[in-house]
């Protein structure tokens, strides 16, 4: 038997760690067949706020038999997948939108029968897999896909991001081998084999502040200040291996609805945006009230509750004077700081911090997160005009998630919800699922080091309120199935977007209130003067896919019976889902000939990602070795990120390959100065300071221009023992 040598082996990538991938590619299901990919090309038309986007995907079979095969690839997870068309030849055929189940009969019996089909599912939001069966030798396949998204800015910016490629994914934690999670790849130095282009033109109907890409070279024609029309340059190399991201600003000064219409044919829908300002002018940002609600159950006893009490001393040492705040903790029940929210001065937080201390009856018991909720609900405001926002600190242990949901989601006019998990087995679909119900983020700590860091990232967060206790009244205009069903407050960087249904012809108007500063402000809409257009079409398939995004992200867990409901709006909407899927049929019978074996396309790796992350076994002389790998995620913005990673290489690969022989994960802080602030290490499901560390690192090389803190994680990644016999 031969030994098994442990080989260490340093994976530098940025933000990635060792996975296997979801690029597109193409399986042919027959045995030595060739389909190589002949172009890519998408047509964006960017009209306002809306994408379109026809995606053209050419194959060519250079075999001489007919085959069948499998095409997997990325869309956008906002994006409504509402159309396809497969060509072959002169050959046209427009597919038709089925249950799955159905769908998948009747490409199987296309397939027996001679004749060409293509089959479009869904495996996940953003993954999609066509069939493609019966395709002839020499024939061109042609797959077109029709989707759209609404484009939503992030602090000012408008992006648009074109996938071409998803992942890399890590899938070794996988029971079952996934065979959507793997694809080949062409060797290193191999450039693309197939034409890869994209055109986008935009038209806002405002003035167009600037565009530009940040993923390739772009030549940007301006008809006139309201449009754009852009196309990759020349000098992009290799432009498939990456995502298409294109930014692009066009506001102004004011917080502005946009208020889209569509009349349909049965139903019209509408859009409203309701957009921050560019800049923020701190007379208007209203009175701001926190209520921390703190888990206090069993399951937080130890080093929960103290991470959690080292938190919310962070927090509640940093607000202002003007702010105010209350705390409420809750076990098997709920004690409340004080009745009324108390401003957040000196003697207040002093006695915070001694109720934080204090003795509660029900500490240790049990987590009755939904009746804390509703308790804090039900607080009344100090100030009236106030922007409030309630902070739940848990480890998530409940099982009322369901009821959770459906309060906040209810209540995003009463109060906006950040959630905070503590500790290293966090219930992150509760945690997580606030955050999306409650349409702000979700914060993780898992060390008290870590809380101190998530909590700056929060307070950044929710410093600017611009809107909030917002309301909508209608005039004349009847609106129904609206989404979200109340509105949350709009944050500097957070857009708000609202989906619904009207009756009747468009007139009337829209008053939408709130408090900006002190002062509560009433903008209205007339209908009359609003974007009714045929070219707003998007909009009914928008509002069904939030509508089924709704039902099948969390109502799916809770045991409800979504599937039939899905299934009837991917119908009537004609939208790809889970469990809807396209078919298309070319009645020609052309062949009766079936394919069986597999091999696949490779395409080029994504850029930045080491061809030796994907987890090859490692071969040295014949012998099969134990592989042993450790990713390194860097998050920073650095000038010379080469040189940090020559630092990390060169200096400390070996005390780094000591240290993950004892502790599977390593982070080290980095201040702006290139002072190595401290080093945490992973040990029993804590994370504990390591000052040994700290003193033999001491600082990295000079001239990084470290913008901001470099944060690096360092993770061992163990690999099944396999011997070669």
């Amino acid at each position: 038997m031969r030994v098994l040598i442990p080989i260490f082996i340093l994976l530098i990538s940025f933000n990635v760690s060792a996975q296997k991938t979801e690029s597109p590619y193409i399986k042919v299901l027959t045995k030595e067949a060739i389909i190589p990919l002949k172009s890519t090309k998408a047509v964006v038309q960017i009209v306002g706020k809306i994408a379109y986007i026809k995606i053209t995907q050419t194959y060519h079979n250079k075999s001489n038999k007919a085959i069948e095969a499998e095409y997997v690839f990325p869309l956008s997870t906002k994006g409504a997948v509402h159309g396809m068309k497969m060509k072959i030849g002169n050959r046209s055929t427009t597919a038709k939108i089925y249950e799955k189940n159905t769908a998948e009969k009747i490409y199987n019996n296309a397939i027996r029968e001679g004749k060409r089909a293509s089959k479009l599912a869904q495996h996940r939001p953003n993954i999609f897999q066509m069939n493609l069966g019966n395709i002839q030798p020499n024939d061109e396949v042609s797959i077109e896909l029709l989707y759209t998204e609404m484009l939503t800015p992030v602090e000012g910016e408008y992006q648009f991001i074109f996938p071409g490629v998803v992942g890399p994914r890590f899938s070794g934690e996988e029971k079952v081998n996934n065979p959507i999670t793997i694809t080949p790849f062409t060797p290193t130095g191999f450039s693309e084999t197939f034409d890869y282009d994209i055109n986008v033109n935009i038209r806002t109907g405002t003035i167009i502040q600037y565009v530009n890409s940040s993923s390739h070279d772009i030549k940007v024609h301006y008809p006139d200040a309201l449009s754009a029309e852009l196309s990759l340059s020349k000098n992009n190399v290799n432009p498939a291996n990456r995502d298409f991201i294109l930014n692009y600003t066009m506001r102004g000064a004011e917080i502005e609805p946009g208020l889209l219409l569509y009349e349909g044919k049965d139903e019209n829908f509408f859009s409203l945006m309701i957009e921050p300002p560019k800049k923020v002018i701190t007379e208007k940002i209203p009175p701001r009230e926190y209520i921390f609600i703190v888990d206090v159950s069993g399951s937080m006893m130890g080093y929960p509750i103290d991470v959690a009490k080292s938190l919310l001393r962070n927090l509640l040492g940093d607000l202002k004077q003007t702010d105010v705040f209350n705390i409420l903790l809750f076990s098997a029940e709920n004690k409340v700081f004080q009745k009324n929210s108390v401003n957040a001065n000196d003697e207040n937080l002093k006695k915070a911090l001694q109720f934080l201390n204090g003795t509660f009856s029900n500490y240790g018991k049990g987590t009755h997160l939904l009746e804390a909720l509703k308790k804090a609900y039900q607080l009344p405001r100090k100030i009236k005009s106030s922007a409030r926002t309630m902070v739940v600190i848990t480890d998530g242990y409940v099982t009322v998630e369901k009821e959770v949901f459906q309060l906040i989601e209810n209540n995003l006019d009463n109060a906006s919800v950040v959630s905070f998990g503590i500790g290293n087995g966090v219930n992150r679909f509760l945690i997580e699922g606030l955050a999306k119900v409650g349409q702000s983020n979700s914060f993780i700590a898992t060390s008290k080091e870590e809380a101190f860091k998530v909590s700056k990232v929060f307070k950044k967060y929710i410093s600017s309120p611009l809107l909030t206790q917002i309301k909508l009244n209608k005039d004349n205009f009847e609106i129904y199935e609206v989404t979200p069903k109340s509105i949350p407050d709009v944050f500097s960087d957070r857009p708000i977007m609202i989906y619904g249904k009207y009756k009747g012809k468009a007139s009337g108007s829209i008053q939408l209130s709130g408090y900006q500063g002190k002062t509560k402000v009433t903008k209205t809409i007339k209908i009359k003067n609003s974007n009714l257009s045929s070219s707003n079409k998007a909009l009914k398939y928008l509002w069904a896919r939030k509508r089924i995004e709704q039902l099948d992200d969390y109502r799916t867990h809770f045991g409800d019976d979504v599937k039939d409901q899905v299934v009837a709006l991917g119908l009537a909407y004609n939208l790809a889902s889970k469990y809807t899927s396209f078919v298309a049929v070319d009645n020609e019978i052309i062949s009766n000939k079936g394919a069986l074996n597999t091999t696949k396309q490779p395409l080029p790796m994504t850029l930045g990602v080491k061809y030796s992350s994907i987890g090859i076994e490692a071969k040295i002389k014949g012998t099969t070795v134990l592989q042993r790998e450790f990713t390194i995620t860097i998050k920073s913005e650095i000038k010379n990120p080469k040189k940090l990673k020559k630092w990390l290489l060169n200096s400390y690969s070996k005390i780094i390959k000591e240290y993950l022989k004892k502790y599977p994960k390593i982070k080290i802080y980095i201040n702006k100065k290139g002072d190595v602030t401290h080093v945490i290490r992973e040990e029993n499901g804590s994370w504990l300071e390591d000052f040994k560390l700290i003193n033999i690192m001491n600082k990295v090389p000079k001239k990084l221009h470290i913008k901001n803190e470099v944060i690096i994680t360092i993770k061992k990644i163990m690999y099944p023992k396999k011997e070669k016999i």
